[in-house]
Protein backbone atom coordinates (compact mmCIF):
# COMPACT_ATOMS: atom_id res chain seq x y z
CA UNK A 1 0.00 0.00 0.00
CA UNK A 2 1.32 3.31 -0.86
CA UNK A 3 2.20 5.61 2.27
CA UNK A 4 0.09 9.00 2.76
CA UNK A 5 1.79 9.81 5.57
CA UNK A 6 3.75 13.01 4.96
CA UNK A 7 6.39 12.11 8.22
CA UNK A 8 9.46 10.63 7.48
CA UNK A 9 9.70 7.55 9.25
CA UNK A 10 12.71 5.80 8.49
CA UNK A 11 13.66 2.05 9.00
CA UNK A 12 17.62 1.59 9.04
CA UNK A 13 18.81 -1.89 8.34
CA UNK A 14 21.87 -3.05 9.88
CA UNK A 15 21.76 -0.53 13.01
CA UNK A 16 24.65 -2.69 14.98
CA UNK A 17 27.11 -1.30 11.72
CA UNK A 18 29.82 1.07 12.18
CA UNK A 19 27.27 3.04 10.06
CA UNK A 20 24.13 2.22 11.30
CA UNK A 21 25.03 3.36 15.11
CA UNK A 22 25.46 6.88 14.00
CA UNK A 23 23.44 7.63 11.47
CA UNK A 24 20.27 6.09 13.28
CA UNK A 25 21.12 8.95 16.06
CA UNK A 26 21.46 11.59 13.61
CA UNK A 27 18.21 10.97 11.92
CA UNK A 28 16.79 10.62 15.57
CA UNK A 29 17.89 14.16 16.20
CA UNK A 30 16.48 15.21 12.57
CA UNK A 31 13.31 13.60 12.99
CA UNK A 32 12.52 12.66 16.49
CA UNK A 33 13.34 9.26 17.56
CA UNK A 34 9.82 7.73 17.36
CA UNK A 35 10.51 7.99 13.76
CA UNK A 36 13.65 6.52 13.27
CA UNK A 37 13.12 2.34 13.42
CA UNK A 38 16.74 0.70 13.98
CA UNK A 39 17.00 -3.35 12.81
CA UNK A 40 19.75 -5.56 12.64
CA UNK A 41 20.30 -9.46 13.11
CA UNK A 42 22.35 -8.41 15.85
CA UNK A 43 21.64 -6.96 19.17
CA UNK A 44 22.04 -3.27 19.59
CA UNK A 45 25.84 -2.45 19.70
CA UNK A 46 25.17 1.12 21.83
CA UNK A 47 23.39 2.08 24.68
CA UNK A 48 22.58 5.75 22.86
CA UNK A 49 20.37 3.44 20.73
CA UNK A 50 17.93 2.76 23.80
CA UNK A 51 15.29 5.54 22.73
CA UNK A 52 14.86 3.72 19.21
CA UNK A 53 12.44 1.29 18.77
CA UNK A 54 14.77 -1.96 17.98
CA UNK A 55 13.25 -4.75 15.63
CA UNK A 56 15.58 -7.95 14.99
CA UNK A 57 15.27 -8.52 10.84
CA UNK A 58 17.19 -10.67 8.76
CA UNK A 59 17.38 -9.03 5.61
CA UNK A 60 17.45 -11.92 3.39
CA UNK A 61 13.75 -12.48 4.55
CA UNK A 62 11.63 -10.58 2.33
CA UNK A 63 8.04 -11.28 4.24
CA UNK A 64 9.33 -9.98 7.49
CA UNK A 65 10.85 -6.89 5.94
CA UNK A 66 7.39 -6.06 4.66
CA UNK A 67 5.75 -6.71 7.88
CA UNK A 68 7.73 -4.79 10.19
CA UNK A 69 7.78 -1.78 7.16
CA UNK A 70 3.99 -2.07 7.37
CA UNK A 71 3.86 -2.01 10.91
CA UNK A 72 5.92 1.05 12.13
CA UNK A 73 5.17 2.83 8.36
CA UNK A 74 8.21 3.70 7.12
CA UNK A 75 8.50 5.64 4.55
CA UNK A 76 12.31 5.66 3.73
CA UNK A 77 14.82 2.66 4.29
CA UNK A 78 18.22 2.75 4.68
CA UNK A 79 19.94 -0.49 3.92
CA UNK A 80 23.41 -0.58 5.16
CA UNK A 81 23.48 -4.80 6.13
CA UNK A 82 26.45 -5.96 4.47
CA UNK A 83 29.41 -8.20 4.56
CA UNK A 84 32.58 -5.75 3.90
CA UNK A 85 35.76 -6.04 2.01
CA UNK A 86 37.89 -8.30 4.17
CA UNK A 87 35.15 -10.67 5.02
CA UNK A 88 33.60 -11.19 2.11
CA UNK A 89 36.72 -12.80 0.84
CA UNK A 90 36.52 -15.41 3.32
CA UNK A 91 32.85 -15.92 2.72
CA UNK A 92 32.40 -15.23 -1.30
CA UNK A 93 28.72 -16.74 -1.81
CA UNK A 94 27.46 -15.92 1.58
CA UNK A 95 28.37 -12.20 0.86
CA UNK A 96 27.13 -12.14 -2.86
CA UNK A 97 23.67 -13.43 -0.85
CA UNK A 98 23.51 -10.72 1.93
CA UNK A 99 24.63 -7.83 -0.57
CA UNK A 100 22.78 -8.71 -3.36
CA UNK A 101 19.20 -10.15 -2.46
CA UNK A 102 19.30 -8.17 0.26
CA UNK A 103 19.13 -4.87 -1.96
CA UNK A 104 15.99 -6.61 -4.54
CA UNK A 105 13.98 -7.09 -1.35
CA UNK A 106 14.12 -3.43 -0.55
CA UNK A 107 14.43 -1.76 -4.46
CA UNK A 108 11.20 -4.53 -4.90
CA UNK A 109 9.04 -2.68 -2.12
CA UNK A 110 10.05 0.67 -3.48
CA UNK A 111 9.17 -0.50 -7.00
CA UNK A 112 5.44 -1.11 -5.68
CA UNK A 113 5.39 2.05 -3.62
CA UNK A 114 5.20 0.31 -0.29
CA UNK A 115 8.53 2.87 0.86
CA UNK A 116 9.00 5.85 -1.22
CA UNK A 117 12.53 6.76 -0.79
CA UNK A 118 16.10 4.04 -0.56
CA UNK A 119 19.75 4.67 0.81
CA UNK A 120 22.01 1.92 -0.40
CA UNK A 121 25.53 2.71 0.79
CA UNK A 122 28.38 1.83 -2.38
CA UNK A 123 32.11 1.92 -1.61
CA UNK A 124 35.80 2.49 -3.64
CA UNK A 125 35.80 -1.47 -3.60
CA UNK A 126 33.50 -0.98 -7.26
CA UNK A 127 37.05 0.32 -8.65
CA UNK A 128 39.86 -2.19 -9.46
CA UNK A 129 43.23 -2.34 -10.86
CA UNK A 130 42.67 -0.84 -13.79
CA UNK A 131 40.76 1.97 -12.47
CA UNK A 132 42.71 5.79 -12.83
CA UNK A 133 44.15 5.46 -9.11
CA UNK A 134 44.51 8.99 -8.56
CA UNK A 135 41.67 11.64 -8.04
CA UNK A 136 39.46 8.66 -9.36
CA UNK A 137 36.78 10.19 -11.64
CA UNK A 138 33.12 9.69 -11.31
CA UNK A 139 32.90 8.05 -14.35
CA UNK A 140 35.75 5.99 -15.01
CA UNK A 141 36.55 2.27 -15.85
CA UNK A 142 35.01 -0.36 -12.68
CA UNK A 143 36.59 -4.13 -12.41
CA UNK A 144 36.41 -4.92 -9.06
CA UNK A 145 38.52 -8.08 -7.82
CA UNK A 146 37.14 -8.67 -5.19
CA UNK A 147 33.67 -10.30 -3.73
CA UNK A 148 32.48 -7.01 -2.45
CA UNK A 149 33.94 -4.83 -5.29
CA UNK A 150 31.37 -6.88 -7.22
CA UNK A 151 28.49 -7.19 -5.45
CA UNK A 152 28.81 -3.40 -5.01
CA UNK A 153 29.42 -2.47 -8.34
CA UNK A 154 26.60 -4.69 -9.27
CA UNK A 155 24.14 -2.64 -6.55
CA UNK A 156 25.24 0.40 -8.25
CA UNK A 157 24.02 -1.20 -12.05
CA UNK A 158 20.90 -2.30 -10.12
CA UNK A 159 20.07 0.99 -8.75
CA UNK A 160 20.14 3.31 -11.80
CA UNK A 161 17.85 0.49 -13.08
CA UNK A 162 15.32 0.48 -11.06
CA UNK A 163 15.40 4.19 -11.30
CA UNK A 164 15.41 4.59 -14.47
CA UNK A 165 12.44 1.52 -15.45
CA UNK A 166 10.48 2.47 -12.42
CA UNK A 167 11.12 5.51 -11.02
CA UNK A 168 12.62 4.19 -7.68
CA UNK A 169 13.94 7.42 -5.61
CA UNK A 170 17.24 5.22 -4.74
CA UNK A 171 20.25 7.54 -4.17
CA UNK A 172 23.72 6.38 -3.23
CA UNK A 173 27.40 7.05 -1.96
CA UNK A 174 30.58 5.55 -2.54
CA UNK A 175 32.17 5.57 0.72
CA UNK A 176 35.89 5.62 1.23
CA UNK A 177 37.37 3.90 4.50
CA UNK A 178 35.02 5.29 7.19
CA UNK A 179 36.91 6.01 10.71
CA UNK A 180 34.43 6.37 13.72
CA UNK A 181 34.58 5.77 17.94
CA UNK A 182 31.03 5.05 18.26
CA UNK A 183 30.75 1.25 17.46
CA UNK A 184 33.46 -1.68 16.18
CA UNK A 185 34.45 -1.77 12.47
CA UNK A 186 33.41 -4.23 10.50
CA UNK A 187 35.79 -6.03 8.59
CA UNK A 188 37.15 -3.94 6.39
CA UNK A 189 40.26 -3.53 4.54
CA UNK A 190 40.84 0.21 6.53
CA UNK A 191 39.92 -1.03 9.38
CA UNK A 192 43.56 -0.51 10.91
CA UNK A 193 42.82 3.68 11.06
CA UNK A 194 40.11 2.49 13.58
CA UNK A 195 41.98 0.13 15.18
CA UNK A 196 45.39 2.20 15.79
CA UNK A 197 43.67 4.93 18.29
CA UNK A 198 42.95 2.39 20.56
CA UNK A 199 46.54 1.14 20.22
CA UNK A 200 48.25 4.16 20.50
CA UNK A 201 45.84 5.18 23.65
CA UNK A 202 46.69 1.64 25.03
CA UNK A 203 50.53 2.57 24.59
CA UNK A 204 51.14 -0.48 22.91
CA UNK A 205 52.63 -1.11 19.86
CA UNK A 206 50.57 -1.60 16.62
CA UNK A 207 50.97 -3.84 14.12
CA UNK A 208 49.90 -2.63 10.57
CA UNK A 209 48.26 -4.96 8.40
CA UNK A 210 49.42 -2.77 4.92
CA UNK A 211 52.05 -1.44 4.01
CA UNK A 212 53.77 1.89 5.17
CA UNK A 213 52.97 3.75 1.95
CA UNK A 214 49.69 2.20 1.06
CA UNK A 215 47.59 5.66 0.48
CA UNK A 216 43.33 5.16 0.27
CA UNK A 217 40.94 7.22 0.22
CA UNK A 218 39.43 7.96 4.41
CA UNK A 219 37.01 9.64 5.97
CA UNK A 220 35.78 10.75 9.33
CA UNK A 221 31.95 9.39 10.09
CA UNK A 222 30.81 12.83 10.94
CA UNK A 223 31.51 13.89 7.48
CA UNK A 224 30.12 10.25 5.85
CA UNK A 225 26.72 11.05 8.06
CA UNK A 226 26.40 14.31 7.17
CA UNK A 227 27.06 13.84 3.61
CA UNK A 228 24.62 10.63 3.34
CA UNK A 229 21.93 13.47 5.02
CA UNK A 230 22.86 15.93 2.60
CA UNK A 231 22.12 13.78 -0.06
CA UNK A 232 18.85 12.31 1.15
CA UNK A 233 17.51 15.44 1.84
CA UNK A 234 18.37 17.01 -1.69
CA UNK A 235 16.17 17.50 -3.79
CA UNK A 236 15.40 14.77 -6.48
CA UNK A 237 15.44 16.79 -9.36
CA UNK A 238 19.02 17.75 -8.57
CA UNK A 239 20.55 14.37 -8.69
CA UNK A 240 22.29 13.59 -12.06
CA UNK A 241 24.08 10.30 -10.30
CA UNK A 242 21.72 7.26 -9.55
CA UNK A 243 24.14 4.62 -9.47
CA UNK A 244 26.33 6.23 -6.66
CA UNK A 245 28.19 9.05 -5.79
CA UNK A 246 31.70 10.06 -5.02
CA UNK A 247 32.75 11.23 -2.01
CA UNK A 248 36.16 12.33 -0.69
CA UNK A 249 37.35 13.22 2.60
CA UNK A 250 41.19 12.69 2.84
CA UNK A 251 43.61 10.38 1.75
CA UNK A 252 46.73 9.63 3.55
CA UNK A 253 49.23 6.30 4.61
CA UNK A 254 49.57 4.43 7.61
CA UNK A 255 52.91 6.15 7.71
CA UNK A 256 51.13 9.41 7.34
CA UNK A 257 48.46 8.28 10.12
CA UNK A 258 50.75 7.16 12.28
CA UNK A 259 53.11 10.80 12.28
CA UNK A 260 50.04 12.16 13.27
CA UNK A 261 49.41 10.30 16.29
CA UNK A 262 52.86 10.96 17.43
CA UNK A 263 52.10 14.25 17.45
CA UNK A 264 49.98 13.74 20.26
CA UNK A 265 51.67 10.87 21.78
CA UNK A 266 55.53 10.63 20.55
CA UNK A 267 56.23 7.23 22.46
CA UNK A 268 53.57 5.70 20.00
CA UNK A 269 55.03 2.80 17.79
CA UNK A 270 53.93 1.32 14.53
CA UNK A 271 55.24 -1.55 12.50
CA UNK A 272 53.97 -3.50 9.06
CA UNK A 273 52.98 -7.30 8.51
CA UNK A 274 51.08 -6.84 5.24
CA UNK A 275 48.59 -9.68 5.22
CA UNK A 276 45.91 -10.61 2.66
CA UNK A 277 44.07 -7.32 2.62
CA UNK A 278 47.45 -5.84 1.15
CA UNK A 279 46.12 -6.96 -2.44
CA UNK A 280 42.74 -5.61 -1.65
CA UNK A 281 43.76 -2.16 -0.51
CA UNK A 282 46.68 -2.12 -3.84
CA UNK A 283 43.39 -2.16 -6.24
CA UNK A 284 41.90 0.97 -4.39
CA UNK A 285 42.12 4.18 -5.52
CA UNK A 286 44.28 6.48 -3.67
CA UNK A 287 42.51 9.70 -3.88
CA UNK A 288 38.57 10.68 -5.13
CA UNK A 289 37.77 13.61 -7.17
CA UNK A 290 33.91 14.31 -5.76
CA UNK A 291 32.90 17.20 -7.92
CA UNK A 292 29.64 15.88 -9.47
CA UNK A 293 28.53 15.54 -5.89
CA UNK A 294 29.95 19.42 -5.04
CA UNK A 295 28.09 20.52 -8.09
CA UNK A 296 24.42 18.28 -7.75
CA UNK A 297 24.06 18.38 -3.94
CA UNK A 298 27.29 20.90 -2.36
CA UNK A 299 29.19 18.35 -0.87
CA UNK A 300 32.29 19.01 0.90
CA UNK A 301 34.49 17.69 3.53
CA UNK A 302 35.00 18.91 6.74
CA UNK A 303 38.10 17.09 8.54
CA UNK A 304 41.46 16.46 7.83
CA UNK A 305 43.97 13.99 9.26
CA UNK A 306 44.87 16.43 11.74
CA UNK A 307 41.56 16.94 12.83
CA UNK A 308 40.80 13.15 12.59
CA UNK A 309 43.51 12.24 15.13
CA UNK A 310 42.47 15.07 17.46
CA UNK A 311 38.22 13.97 17.04
CA UNK A 312 39.61 10.06 17.56
CA UNK A 313 41.90 10.21 20.43
CA UNK A 314 39.69 12.79 22.34
CA UNK A 315 36.29 10.51 22.00
CA UNK A 316 38.11 6.40 22.19
CA UNK A 317 39.76 8.17 25.16
CA UNK A 318 36.21 8.84 26.55
CA UNK A 319 35.21 5.63 25.61
CA UNK A 320 37.85 3.62 27.56
CA UNK A 321 37.43 5.55 30.63
CA UNK A 322 33.61 4.60 30.40
CA UNK A 323 34.36 1.66 30.00
CA UNK A 324 36.74 1.36 33.08
CA UNK A 325 34.44 2.87 35.31
CA UNK A 326 31.42 0.23 34.69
Amino acid sequence: MEQSDTIERSLVIGASGQIGTELILKLGELHGAENVVAADIRPPASEELSNFTYEHLNILNDEQLKEVIARHNITTVYLLAAMLSATAEQQPERAWDLNMVGLFNVLNLAKDKVIKKVFWPSSIAVFGPSTPSENTPQTTVCEPNTVYGISKLAGERWCEYYHANYGVDVRSIRYPGLIGYKSAPGGGTTDYAVDIYYKALEEKPFTCFLNEDTRLPMMLMEDAIQATIQLMTSPAEKLSVRSSYNISGMDFTPKEIAASIQNHIPSFAIDYAPDFRQKIADSWPSSIDDRVANKDWGWKASYDLDRLTEVMLQEVAKKKMKLETL
